[in-house]
């Protein structure tokens, strides 16, 4: 993956195809690579990116000056979880560069018990969280697919100090009314089995923007772009195909 050398980092991204802009920022914990299972349509041009362990105002940044490089304008952004967060603060204060989202399993604001949001700011080793996330990001019955596994395998190769700030970074956002003022295309998705960012808490956050469409993907949890990849590939590209993109 190329890099996009900064003043003082560097953002690691990859891009695929020509046309019109589609973002893309995954979820605490994981990576660009999160996204291999989903296909879009030919006619976008595809930038994935990977997030780093920062406050929540230097990962919008990070966005921002990702797009601006690139020149990307006009874009539909789509974020996952953290990924989501960014979406809506980089909406805010770039229209410019963001004319759509995709709000995956993500709120304006994501709640967690005080005892196992200080185990994730707190963390110095993936080990222990691990099966935790699995088990708030998956059913029972799909805790042992090739899903989880590969959610697995992505936790374990995080950087727990990335992580760490990542976690807190949610923990200290609520944007809930920044997000409220959004009147831009959107389309909120939730998994029914998710946990972590529950299908009534995103329903919540889709209410709050002018002409949002919330979809539920059942049989999926908070990883849809693990478990439910042909589903989330088919309401992107309708959702792409309704607003014009």
């Amino acid at each position: 993956m190329p890099l996009l050398p900064l003043s003082d980092r560097a953002i690691r991204y990859e891009t695929r195809g020509a046309g019109a802009p589609v973002v893309l920022a995954h979820p605490l914990g994981f990576s660009s690579r999160i996204w291999e299972r989903v296909t879009f349509p030919e006619h976008v041009q595809v930038v994935a990116y990977d997030l780093r362990g920062a406050a929540m105002g230097a990962l919008v940044r990070d966005a921002e000056a990702l797009m601006d490089a690139l020149g990307l304008r006009d874009a539909v952004f789509i974020g996952a979880g953290l990924g989501g967060l960014v979406a809506q603060g980089l909406a805010v204060k770039r229209l410019d560069l963001v004319r759509g989202m995709v709000l995956m399993n993500t709120a304006a604001k994501i709640p967690a018990t005080a005892t196992w949001r200080a185990l994730q700011t707190g963390a110095t080793e993936m080990a222990p969280l691990v099966e935790p996330i699995i088990a708030r990001s998956f059913a029972p019955a799909a805790r042992r697919s090739e899903a989880a596994d590969q959610a697995r395998a992505m936790l374990s190769t995080c950087d727990p100090a990335a992580y760490a700030a990542g976690a807190a970074a949610i923990e200290g956002t609520d944007f809930y009314t920044t997000t409220a003022t959004l009147a831009l295309p959107t389309l909120v998705l939730a998994g029914t089995d998710d946990a972590i960012t529950p299908p009534d808490l995103v329903r919540e956050t889709a209410e709050l923007i002018a002409g949002a469409d919330f979809r539920l993907l059942r049989r999926s949890g908070h990883l849809p772009a693990l478990d439910a990849p042909e589903a989330l590939s088919e309401a992107i590209t309708a959702f792409l195909a309704r607003i014009g993109h």
